[in-house]
């Protein structure tokens, strides 16, 4: 289904640039929100090394039509080696909410 909306999660360095990175995805039509959450302490394991950083966790609303084209600009733009990058099936939401997200992702 490719009018299925996906809620994705990406984490970004807690830096200005996140603004920019998340209204880029915006305004190229391949997210129709994007919730910025500041203040994310991630630990992980890295290169054998297990570190803690401060980061953003970005909710990104799209659509499963949208996301290959979505996921490649993430790659190109994203400060990351490696970056986050999951997305979840909305099941359930407010039906006018859902269309506005497919609207915005639409072309």
């Amino acid at each position: 289904m490719t009018d299925q909306v996906l809620l994705c999660y990406c984490t970004y360095p807690d830096s200005p640039q996140s603004e920019h990175f998340a209204r880029t995805l915006v305004e190229e039509g391949l997210a129709t929100c994007i919730n910025r959450l500041p203040g994310v302490r991630s630990t992980y394991r890295w290169e054998g090394q297990v570190s803690t950083d401060s980061e953003e966790l970005l909710l990104i609303k799209t659509t499963a039509a949208r996301f290959e084209a979505l996921k490649a600009r993430l790659l190109e733009l994203h400060p990351y080696e490696l970056p986050e990058l999951i997305a979840v099936p909305v099941e359930h939401g407010h039906a006018a909410y859902l269309d506005w997200v497919r609207a915005g992702v639409a072309g």
